[in-house]
């Protein structure tokens, strides 16, 4: 018979949960094979005889039946007639080296890892929220989204497609929404693209990391903007390259750094259109000198180009992409902002050399995107209902950009400056008070506030510190309660700070 903490731990599987899903019998069998694992029960310990256990746990014999004859049939158990059950003898030279190999490995997982992974897990990932929170920056408005219109089209994608829906994908993407891709980013960015020349993939940061690998070797230098988006830089190091920070100011990278680096760089980095964080715009002439630049030395300009629907003062600029005769630009979108975050589609916009190259380097990454999203969105905007959103929302987030910059002044002068964009889903804000950037986001976030610091953004050691305050996704109301929480947090932070330490003698 088991002892009474074997017996519990058999009960607890029945009763956990998380286990409701799987039949009693399954229940009972992963429990005793657990304990058989753990070397809680050794090699040719008896088990219950299955009516006493039955008994004990309160189920039919035959469910122990049936837990006992998958047990046998999956070799942990022997059944012999007349004497019973027993934990099988075969099971304990392969336990310990599985007990001993899940112990070395334990010990040794960060240098079981090779350079490239190390390189990954140091970067840390990329921090995304499941919900809205204020301030949390890239989220757009999804309670707007015509989510019945959406299910619509993709009705009709199912009855039109039929099964043929459910197959395999081109891992280049499906052709009618590569063109109307094509068609929607030579219309309002002044690309040129055609159908064959987009390629979609899930986000952008797939599509930095396959340029990163695939245009680049490990230890090629890359210029990149400073401040920059982590993405694209954690992207970057992952893939083993030099990031050269470039600075940043009114009109977006400094470019002279460029031209006058005399050891110069396989690939440019940049978001000419909207900068991130700072929002500035990248100059006219800097876009000529960079195109030329490009095509002097044989490199890449990756220009991402993240949020260019959401501009708020006139007409956005047209992209690099359009203007570079030399098809050294590579332009790299999303949806997942002028959309919604979990639609998973972005693609990049490649010279004809590319295409081939980098569709087989997707295929082996994730194969493909979902084919009925796709084939539902290219109907979206060929229907003309993305533009349609895409102008709502521009006008409810201009709304939105006013309204904060309203609340910050109005609550936050002490401690910030805003720097009210042109265009983007987030607003940057200078500290011009003496409260730790590090201190200020880790209090927000224990009160329920996502703020992300700027300094975080910078390669420099004296980069402004401060933090990005999203907008899109809240409405005016839920900003000012925002603000004002923020307010009364950074106020007792400072109360805190001014009041005389107490020394005890």
């Amino acid at each position: 018979m088991f002892k009474n903490s074997q017996l519990e731990t058999v009960k607890a599987w029945l009763v956990n949960p998380a286990h409701a899903a799987m039949p009693r019998h399954a229940r009972i069998q992963r429990a005793i094979r657990q304990l058989i694992l753990d070397s809680v029960l050794g090699p040719g310990k008896p088990l219950p005889a299955s009516r006493a256990l039955a008994t004990s746990l309160g189920v039919s014999r035959d469910t122990v039946e049936a837990a006992y004859t998958q047990l046998h049939a999956e070799g942990f158990i022997e059944r012999r007639v007349g004497s019973g059950s027993f934990v099988a003898e075969v099971t304990e030279f392969g336990l310990k080296d599985r007990r001993s190999n899940r112990d070395v490995r334990a010990r040794r997982q960060e240098a079981d890892l090779s350079g490239r992974g190390a390189a990954i897990v140091e970067g840390g990932g990329m921090r995304t929220m499941l919900s809205p929170i204020a301030f949390t920056h890239g989220m757009p408005e999804t309670r707007n989204f015509p989510i019945q219109l959406w299910e619509r089209l993709q009705r009709q994608v199912l009855r039109e497609y039929g099964t043929k829906a459910l197959l395999h994908g081109d891992p280049q993407g499906a052709e009618p929404l590569r063109r109307a891709i094509a068609d929607y980013v030579n219309l309002e960015r002044g690309a040129r693209a055609t159908a064959d020349r987009v390629l979609v993939l899930t986000c952008s940061q797939q599509a930095m990391t396959l340029c990163a690998n695939m245009l680049l070797n490990p230890g090629d230098r890359i210029f990149i903007e400073d401040p920059a988006y982590q993405g694209a830089r954690k992207a970057f190091n992952a893939a083993g390259l030099d990031c050269v920070f470039v600075p940043v100011d009114r009109q977006g990278m400094v470019v002279e750094h460029i031209m006058n680096d005399p050891l110069g760089a396989k690939a440019v980095s940049l978001t000419p259109s909207h900068q991130f964080p700072t929002g500035a715009k990248l100059s006219l002439d800097r876009r000529l000198m960079l195109i030329d630049w490009a095509e002097r030395h044989g490199a890449w300009l990756l220009e991402d180009d993240y949020d260019s629907e959401f501009h708020y003062n006139g007409k956005p600029t047209e992209c690099v992409q359009g203007l570079d005769p030399h098809d050294r630009t590579i332009y790299i979108g999303t949806f997942t902002k002028s959309l919604f975050p979990s639609l998973r589609i972005g693609y990049v916009v490649l010279p004809p050399q590319l295409v081939g190259p980098m569709t087989i380097a997707r295929s082996l990454l994730d194969g493909h995107t979902s084919v009925i999203p796709q084939l539902t969105l290219a109907r979206f905007m060929s229907g003309g209902h993305f533009g349609a959103h895409i102008r709502s929302m521009r006008g409810l987030y201009a709304e939105r950009l006013e309204a904060l910059t309203h609340f910050v002044r109005q609550y936050l002068s002490d401690f910030v400056e805003p720097y009210v964009p042109f265009g983007g889903l987030q607003m940057p804000c200078v500290l011009i008070c003496d409260l730790s950037e590090r201190a200020i986001i880790d209090a927000g976030r224990r009160e329920g506030i996502e703020l992300f610091g700027l300094s975080s953004l910078n390669a420099s050691q004296h980069a402004q510190t401060g933090f990005l305050l999203g907008f899109a996704a809240y409405t005016p109301p839920e900003l000012e309660a925002a603000v004002k929480k923020l307010a009364d947090l950074l106020h007792g932070m400072s109360r805190q700070k001014a009041a005389p330490s107490i020394t005890h003698s």
